[in-house]
């Protein structure tokens, strides 16, 4: 349109110059020392347009070649980007095909023109770190915090995965240790400090992280709930194997109330208050707990303890078979409670019960203990080399498996 008007104001102007030329062409005198030129008005004005031209064309002219270098050199690096962005893409996908050191020289190939530098690096740390180069895929990951500050985190995620897969256990720690640093409340840096602390047996600092962990939902519910069980367990058991009084009624007093009922938990407090010599108050925590939760290995413990009234101990024990009569474990225990009353033919009846529905080692040592008392010596060695026979077989089962 614009160019539709321009050439009728050009058409209008040289009609209107036509016009004028036609009834009066003038003149114009261009005269320097002995020198005159006497032209047209008309010529003059063709001359004058002419030469316009011809400076806009050589101008036009002049600022093309001057920007020619400059689309060079932006062509030159469009080509290098679109390079770098197929060596990247070559590079990700021959991770996934697990072809390490080509993906790794893949992305490197053109990494000083990519558009992703810290992509290429973290993908050539992690294609190092897979064929053993560790000193290399660390070198990667500092360039490319030098690359992108702030990606501090991912980065930092990135390494501390590295080192644990490689079991740089103490690397590891300290790596996430400064992530916890920055970031206390990122999901993935409180799921490796979960990691390291299980990897390290650093059960304390596995219960102060319990809380954030449910906070932040970095595990589901029931991960979390068995996860806190397994956590009070070791320390538990840790307190327990060093024989330290104090030390096992603080880690018990720790555990919330309502794990205090936990069978896993009941039977490694109750096993050693038993040890020390506090049979009843280990009997009074396993029948309390047993009568809302049958464990059977809380029921075969409640037959090796020794409260103070034994008698209502194997009163309540019998109580069991109105809903229990036909489990193993109680049987073994009730026979064990017998033989404590020196009761040998219900004990035997217990416990020859429970053999024939479970054929345990420990039910068979306990037969022969039975038949030993009773003079029976033949029966004994029966049913002791019966439970060395279960033993054995069990050892082996678990050697092939």
């Amino acid at each position: 349109m614009k160019f539709l008007l321009s050439i009728i104001l050009v058409l209008m102007l040289a009609v209107g110059l036509g016009i004028v030329v036609q009834t009066d062409p003038g003149y114009v005198l261009l005269s320097r020392g002995h020198w005159s030129v006497e032209v047209t008005l008309l010529v003059f004005v063709a001359l004058l347009l002419l030469a316009f031209l011809a400076v806009y064309f050589l101008l036009r002219f002049l600022a093309y070649a001057w920007g020619m270098q400059g689309r060079v050199r932006a062509w030159r690096r469009e080509r290098r980007r679109l390079q770098a962005r197929d060596a990247l893409l070559a590079g990700l996908l021959q991770m996934e095909e697990g072809e390490w050191r080509s993906a790794e020289s893949a992305l490197l190939l053109h990494v000083e023109h990519s558009d992703t530098p810290v992509l290429n690096y973290l993908g050539a740390a992690r294609a190092a770190h897979h064929v053993g180069a560790h000193e290399r895929r660390d070198e990667y990951l500092r360039l490319a915090s030098g690359h992108m500050p702030q990606a501090e985190i991912a980065i930092g995620i990135a390494r501390a995965k590295f080192q644990l897969e490689h079991q740089q256990l103490d690397q590891a720690l300290t790596t996430v240790n400064n992530l916890y640093q920055v970031a206390p409340r990122h999901g993935y840096v409180l799921r490796l400090l979960m990691k390291l602390a299980l990897a390290r047996g650093d059960w304390w600092r596995l219960l102060n992280l319990l809380p954030d962990l449910r906070k932040r939902k970095v595990i589901p519910v029931q991960e979390a709930d068995a996860l806190e069980v397994n956590t009070h367990t070791a320390l538990l058991e840790m307190s327990v194997q060093a024989q330290d009084d104090g030390a096992v009624h603080a880690v018990w007093n720790q555990v919330p109330r309502r794990l205090q009922s936990h069978p896993r938990l009941v039977f490694q407090y109750a096993r050693y208050q038993s040890a020390r010599g506090r049979g009843d108050e280990a009997e009074g925590m396993l029948y309390r707990t047993l009568r809302s939760t049958w464990d059977d290995d809380l029921i075969r413990l409640y037959g090796q303890i020794e409260g103070e009234d034994t008698t209502e101990q194997l009163a309540r024990a019998e109580d069991w078979l109105h809903a229990h009569d036909d489990n193993p474990a109680l049987l073994l225990t009730l026979g064990r409670l017998c033989m404590r009353h020196r009761l040998w033919g219900k004990a035997r009846t217990y416990l020859e019960g429970s053999l024939r529905l479970a054929a345990r080692p420990e039910t068979c040592q306990t037969l022969g203990s039975l038949h030993e008392q009773l003079g029976e010596q033949a029966a004994a060695l029966e049913y002791y080399r019966r439970g060395l026979t279960l033993t054995q077989g069990g050892v082996q089962s678990t050697v092939r498996s």
